[in-house]
């Protein structure tokens, strides 16, 4: 067996060391009993054996190994399927990474027992297992440690959108620099954009899967008295979808609001461009106008010098305090 198996068992409230993964069926048949078994990068002979000894659906089985597979929760007759991605934040080292790293975990909810699958080598089984014992451990049975689980993921995605929400409100301040580069400003808005439909895929349908399994309390043997905290988890996806929806909206505005002010410097460009080009035009009427090839009043003199500078010095200033009047310079 070449894939990475660990489990722990639980029996009268204290954890044992006697996990052997070829006795699961006979850990789940045994009277006060939890079991917890974790399996990384499975094989398909691995799989095999598992769902031969639970009877898990054939379906379930494929989707836990299936290289694409959404957030989602399956009931079954003898067990509940779940596919959540946990989440962890990283600098990239290209502007073509993501900042956002997902993790798949799929889990077999039985009623005395947690099979969990993970094809990612991230897992923070310590964070997990700390949280089961916190609930009381085995006392409220597999529904606290479907419950630690879930919870360290939806933490992760708590994390990951203030990251994106600390990275928005730094856009925010860099938008009305005028130093800053507009180019760099735009890819920033659409990797910054790109990170947030990604985590937006994994976070909003988490609302499905914690409202599947805690109805499915009767069946997995959960304590009632975790109702109010599977309501309390589901109160933190909704402020997490509801945080990303914001966040969306910022994003999109942020975008739209720097094309605005790209389109307002334009605009001002020309205008000044304008208005320098009319008070440039006058000196080169007045000068055209003299050097024609005609007889004229004053050429040849100094009077005639005078006049065309007089002219051109006048028209000039005139124009000047005239467009700066009215702001077009």
């Amino acid at each position: 067996m070449s894939a990475d198996v660990r489990g722990r068992v639980w029996r009268g409230g204290a954890p044992q060391d006697d996990f052997v993964f070829s006795s699961i069926s006979d850990y789940l048949v045994e009277d006060d009993t939890l079991v917890w078994c974790d399996i990384y990068d499975p094989d398909s002979d691995t799989l095999s054996a598992l769902a031969d000894e639970l009877g898990l659906n054939d379906w379930a089985v494929e989707d836990a190994v299936a290289e694409a597979e959404r957030t989602k929760a399956v009931v079954y007759r003898s067990h509940t399927f779940f596919t959540v991605y946990a989440v962890s934040c990283r600098e990239p080292a290209e502007d073509s990474q993501s900042a956002i790293e997902s993790h798949r975990i799929s889990g077999f909810v039985l009623p005395q027992g947690l099979v969990t699958v993970r094809l990612s080598p991230w897992y923070d089984i310590d964070t997990v297992s700390r949280r089961f014992d916190e609930l009381g451990g085995q006392e409220y049975g597999v529904g606290a440690l479907v419950h630690g689980l879930l919870d360290v993921v939806v933490d992760g995605h708590f994390d990951a959108v203030q990251m994106l929400d600390d990275a928005t409100e730094a856009l925010e301040d860099e938008l009305f620099e005028n130093g800053t580069p507009r180019g760099g400003l735009q890819r920033k808005t659409f990797r910054l954009r790109k990170n947030l439909v990604e985590l937006r895929r994994v976070v909003l349908p988490m609302r499905e899967v914690v409202n599947t399994i805690q109805h499915r309390r009767l069946d997995a043997k959960t304590s009632p008295q975790l109702d109010p905290l599977y309501a309390d988890l589901y109160d933190h996806v909704l402020r997490v979808s509801e945080w990303t929806e914001s966040l969306r909206d910022m994003i999109t505005t942020v975008f739209e609001t720097n094309l605005s002010l790209q389109d307002a410097r334009l605009n001002t460009v020309v205008k000044k461009l304008t208005g320098w080009a009319a008070i440039i035009a006058v000196p080169t009427a007045i000068t055209g106008f003299y050097g024609q090839n005609v007889d004229f009043p004053g050429i040849d003199t100094v009077g005639g010098f005078v006049t065309s500078t007089a002219l051109i010095v006048i028209l000039v200033l005139l124009l000047y305090w005239v467009f700066k009047r009215r702001d077009w310079l």
